[in-house]
């Protein structure tokens, strides 16, 4: 009896392994881990493996007037739209802190090249990266990616974040940077007073010349006048006048009554001797007082004149300088100032990079680009085979 036989009909085993290994090869997603993988694994290298730790340090900070009055319904609703004067005020050391006057200060405190651009750090990261040139403009606009402001409208304080290589060198930028805010809060001090005083000091150096202007005239007057004081002079002789016709009265009295009793009586002549005596002086003294054009009268008048225009300018004196001293007042109850509430720290720990929440960032951001890149593929692939 012969032995059976079974002969294979089927595909040869190494034709098969060689199918599987082109199977498997053309299963896996070739564009899903070259658009997605591998970029979010050179991320993930970099930052576990070369990104350079930096170390932040933070401050707090207001910016308030003097006296700060609680602000009317009016105020918190304009507040509420963004419209607040401190809001104003802490704005505008916000964009100093932004500023390329900013910088400038801080390098005169210190190398803020040799700081951020320190030679542990990773090219990436630096203040000036490998593409950017020496000029100013790349240093100014490498400094911004280091310092960051913010406003927090609902308690009125700003926030001040620095990063750096060396928690030291973070806090003594920050510490830079207020010091600047600061001394432009005091030169809109200065400015404010120097504008609110400037009109109020012109009218009083306006008042104080004609106050010695005045002085001037009057001293003139008296030295040409050899009058001290016109006005008493022409009030004595005015009392001098006064005197005599009471004089001629009393005497025309006492010769009609004596011409009554003794009509030949020879003290009638004496009594008309004094009487024409007394006349010759009141007309003496009438002539001297407002006779003519060398009379008191229009001398007590100029004089009077002059005396009235130094009151008022005195008064004018008196109303500049209390205006001067208000507008004093005023400003410095609206002067500014910068609080620190909270003065920058030296770090212990390094807070950036954020090296999970970076590279799961990519890795989201490079996978819904993906999804969107597919579904549009898809969709144009089966149009065409439509």
């Amino acid at each position: 009896m012969s032995e059976s036989q079974l002969t294979y009909l089927g595909p040869e085993t190494n034709d098969l392994n060689q199918k599987a290994r082109r199977r498997w090869y053309t299963r896996v997603p070739w564009p899903f881990m070259s658009l997605v993988v591998a970029p979010t694994v050179v991320v993930a290298i970099y930052y576990f493996v070369i990104a350079t730790p930096r170390y932040v340090s933070e401050a707090r900070f207001i910016v308030r007037a003097q006296s700060q009055q609680a602000p009317s319904a009016l105020g918190i609703a304009l507040q509420g739209v963004g419209l607040s004067t401190t809001q104003s005020d802490a704005f505008a050391v916000h964009e100093y802190v932004r500023s390329r006057d900013a910088l400038y200060d801080l390098q005169r405190r210190y190398d803020v090249r040799k700081m951020l651009n320190a030679a542990s750090a990773d090219p990436l990261s630096r203040l000036q990266r490998p593409w950017d040139g020496p000029s100013a403009e790349a240093l100014y606009e490498g400094f911004q990616r280091f310092v960051v402001v913010g406003y927090d409208s609902t308690n009125g304080m700003s926030t001040l974040r620095v990063e750096a290589f060396r928690p030291q060198d973070a806090a003594a930028i920050a510490n830079g940077l207020l010091a600047g805010g600061e001394d432009l809060v005091n030169r809109l001090n200065r400015r404010a007073v120097e504008t609110a005083v400037a009109e109020a000091e012109e009218a009083v150096r306006a008042a104080e010349d004609d106050v010695q202007r005045v002085q001037v005239e009057l001293t003139r007057f008296r030295t040409a006048q050899r009058f001290i004081d016109p006005a008493n002079i022409a009030a004595e002789s005015s009392e001098l006048l006064g005197g005599l016709l009471l004089s001629q009265a009393e005497l025309q009295a006492e010769r009609e009554q004596l011409a009554s009793q003794a009509p030949q009586s020879p003290q009638l002549a004496s009594l008309d001797a004094r009487l024409r005596a007394i006349a010759t002086q009141i007309e003496a003294q009438r002539q001297r007082i407002s006779g003519s054009s060398d009379s008191l009268a229009p001398r007590v008048a100029d004089y009077e004149m002059l005396i009235g225009r130094r009151e008022l300018a005195a008064r004018n004196l008196a109303s500049a300088t209390a205006t001067l001293n208000a507008a004093r007042q005023d400003a410095r109850r609206q002067q500014l100032y910068l609080e620190r509430v909270v003065s920058p720290g030296v770090a212990d720990k390094a807070a950036e990079p954020k090296r999970f929440s970076a590279v799961l960032a990519v890795f989201g951001t490079l996978l819904l680009l993906y999804g969107v890149g597919w579904l549009i593929w898809a969709g144009v692939k089966e149009h065409r085979q439509q």
